[in-house]
Parts: C-alpha cells; sequence; structure tokens
C-alpha cells in the first residue's frame, strides 16, 4: 500500500550512520505549592503550572525545553548527545534551573511517578483541545486513561535510527524486555494516600488505558523483528484516530481510524509530515516509532536516580554484540511465555516465573548485568548511571516496595514524599 510506504519514509527520514547515533532523554515531573496541594495547570488568580511553564522556558539557555502534561506535570526534553556523560552534565543544568526555580516559587516536585493523593477527578485538565478530546476518549477506552493523563511521571528515552536492522533489534529486544523496567524502575507506592501493596501501578495505569494503543507490541501482532517495520505501520493504520489536523494544521476531532485518514490525504495528495507524525503520537506503546525510536514503559525513577533507565537500556541496545547476546536469549522464548510475563509485570512478585520457568529475579539479575557490559564497552565511563541503582534493587526490591515498607497509613503524609532541595 502506497501510505506504508509514505510512512516509512518518514519514520526513517532522520536516519544517521550508527558512529553519530545521539540519545535523548524526557522527564516528567509532578509539582505541588507550598501548602503541598496540586500547582492548578491552567491560568488562575494564583501561580499555575502553565506560570511555571514559562519560568523555565525563559531561562532554559537552549538546554532542551519544557512543556506541560495534561494534568500540569511538567516535562524536559533534553537535547540530544552521543553519551550518557553528556547528557548527564545537561540534566545537571536542568536540575539546577528546577532547583532554582521551584525555590524561588516555594513549590515542591513529588518525587514519586503516580500523585499519591489526588484522583484524576480533582485534578484540572489543560485547555488544549488534543488534550480534551483524548480526556473524552480515555473515558469510554478504558478504566484507568484519566488516571495516566493526569496522575502520573515517566521518563522516557529516545534513541536516533541507524537503519532498519537496527531499528528492529532494537524495539524487539525493548518490547521483551518491558517487564523488567517495569520492575526494576517501579516507583508508584500510593493511590489515593493509601498503600497499592505489590501492584506496579503505573504499569496497572496503562494497561488498563486503552488496549487499542497501549501496551506492548506483542499484544498488536508485532511478535519477532522480522518485518517489525512494516507490522507496526499495519498496526497503526488500525488504531481509531482521536484528533487529527485540518488544512491549516488546527487540531480537531476525528472519526476516522489512523489509516483512513492519512490515506484520505495521500489519495487527495494533500499529506503532510505533520500528519503523520499526528498519528503516530496516538500511539502509546511501551515503546514506539515516531522519526527515531521512543522506548516508554520507565516510572520516573526517585531523585538522583533519573539517568538509570537511560543507562539500562543505552547498555542493552545500543552495543551490536551485547545485542546479539541478548536476541540469542530471548527467541527461546515462545509467544505464549512472553504474553503471561507481559501480564505478571503488573505484580512486584520477583520470585513468579517468568520464561524457561525461570524467576522475575534471575531475568532482572540477567539484564542487569548485561545493561552494564554493555556500558563498559561503550567506553564512555556510563556505568556509574546504573551500577549503584541496580545493586539497591536487587537487595531491596524497587522503590515501590521500599517506600511502602518505610511508611504508616495511620501517618501517612504526603510531605515525606518530596525532593529536598
Amino acid at each position: 500500500m502506497v501510505i506504508n510506504d509514505s510512512i516509512k519514509s518518514f519514520i526513517k527520514s532522520k536516519n544517521v550512520d550508527k558512529k553519530d547515533q545521539l540519545i535523548g532523554v524526557e522527564i516528567e515531573y509532578i509539582i505541588y505549592n507550598k501548602n503541598f496541594l496540586r500547582l492548578p495547570v491552567n491560568p488562575c488568580n494564583h501561580f499555575s503550572a502553565n506560570d511555571f511553564l514559562l519560568n523555565m522556558n525563559s531561562e532554559s539557555n537552549m538546554n532542551g525545553g519544557y512543556t506541560l502534561e495534561p494534568g500540569g506535570q511538567l516535562e524536559w526534553s533534553s537535547p540530544p548527545f552521543k553519551n550518557l556523560v553528556d547528557l548527564d552534565i545537561a540534566f545537571q543544568k536542568h536540575n539546577d534551573l528546577l532547583k532554582e526555580k521551584i525555590n524561588a516559587h516555594d513549590l515542591h516536585v513529588l518525587d514519586l511517578s503516580v500523585d499519591p493523593k489526588y484522583f484524576p477527578k480533582d485534578i484540572d485538565l489543560i485547555k488544549k483541545s488534543k488534550y480534551q478530546m483524548m480526556d473524552r476518549n480515555m473515558k469510554k477506552s478504558g478504566t484507568m486513561g484519566q488516571w495516566m493523563m493526569r496522575n502520573t511521571a515517566s521518563v522516557q528515552i529516545n534513541y536516533d535510527i541507524t537503519g532498519s536492522k537496527d531499528l528492529e533489534e532494537m524495539v524487539f529486544i525493548a518490547d521483551c524486555l518491558n517487564p523488567v523496567a517495569a520492575y526494576l524502575f517501579s516507583n508508584s507506592p500510593f493511590k489515593g494516600g493509601s498503600k497499592v501493596g505489590s501492584k506496579n501501578f503505573r504499569s496497572y495505569i496503562w494497561e488498563n488505558t486503552d488496549a487499542e494503543r497501549c501496551g506492548n507490541l506483542i499484544e498488536h501482532g508485532i511478535i519477532s523483528k522480522n518485518k517489525l517495520i512494516d507490522n507496526f505501520i499495519d498496526f497503526v493504520l488500525n488504531v481509531p484516530g482521536i484528533f487529527q489536523l485540518d488544512l491549516k494544521e488546527r487540531v480537531e476531532c476525528s472519526n476516522q481510524s489512523l489509516g483512513e485518514r492519512l490515506i484520505y490525504l495521500k489519495r487527495n495528495n494533500i499529506l503532510r509530515d505533520v500528519d503523520i507524525q499526528t498519528a503516530l503520537h496516538q500511539i502509546f506503546t511501551n515503546v514506539r516509532l515516531k522519526n527515531l525510536i521512543e522506548i516508554r514503559g520507565s516510572d520516573k525513577p526517585p531523585f538522583g536516580y533519573e539517568m538509570a533507565p537511560v543507562a539500562f537500556w543505552t547498555g542493552l541496545l545500543t552495543v551490536p554484540e551485547i545485542r546479539r547476546n541478548v536476541l540469542d536469549a530471548i527467541s527461546k522464548w515462545s509467544f505464549n511465555e512472553r504474553i503471561i510475563w507481559n501480564k505478571k509485570s503488573l505484580s512486584l512478585d520477583r520470585e513468579q516465573k517468568g520464561p524457561q520457568g525461570k524467576s522475575y529475579d534471575y531475568w532482572n539479575k540477567w539484564a542487569g548485568e548485561i545493561a552494564l557490559r554493555g556500558l563498559e564497552i561503550r567506553g564512555y565511563n556510563e556505568s556509574k548511571f546504573f551500577d549503584n541503582f541496580f545493586e539497591i534493587i536487587l537487595e531491596k526490591g524497587p522503590f515501590s516496595i521500599q517506600r511502602q515498607s518505610s511508611s504508616d497509613n495511620s501517618i501517612f503524609k504526603v510531605e515525606n514524599f518530596f525532593i529536598k532541595f
């Protein structure tokens, strides 16, 4: 189909040589005011998330940029870099600016990945038409979409595409090993002031947001690295659209599938790159394709460990010999093993069985140790961004469990879970 070729050309439009591959990160933050109340998202009589956004962007000094998520969560998008040491320098500059502005406005940054206090009904939605459309869609597409939009924060890692083979291997590995990342980086211990127990809560939220556009790629028929790009595009074309752009690039509601809209534009010779981009942005799988590879399955870790998921995936995905070792192992997993393991990732029980009858704990250690070897091979002194974090998780379990163990429900205070600048 001609439209498939147009989408594939867009996905591969920014291909680079392997030696020039860059890595970027997007980190989200839930922000409260001085009274430990969620910062209102829209302009009002009080200092708002929108005001804070303007403050941050006015002094970003080309060190990436800032946007708002639907519930007022602040997102920093980094510039891309070849190695994590340089990326961390940019992150520390961002951190300094965040600290300065948080202190200047007497605000607080939540150190969790799901808001532990508020329910979605208590949080205003940003006044942007596409998010209003998404909100209406989420009310009917699943049970937790409004939680996703208003109550969550994550880390997303972006990689330049260096060719079809590399892309398909990286995306396939990321899809297979999402259960490990979901465990290692889980940092969502509370819901409405109560403990969630062993539930991997942010993963649970995404699992129940919109089955047609979320989850793992295997659940959408993308079961191997072979023809992965083609199969991803076929999946995209059949997903119901939420919004689209008119000929003046204004957002409007969609009543077509993403494919129907793109085919219509192509047939009428009015298809633009921005239309393809708009369609791809309505896919929320744990790993997805735009004109780069985006890995989205990690909670935002505690303050000081934000680079850990970036390091984990970079060690696993960017070194060819490490990728070969990983592919050799995961190619032995059956379809049913993977489907079952993806469901088990909603629980933080390290003793439950994963592929080949081996424990979750076994696969956590295996993937983490291989990631560290990959970081060492890269030769940039990047292991420091993951090794200490990894040791803590292996010893004590994910922070979702640690933080519940250290909290007494009878004296639960949201104030205990903020970054102390």
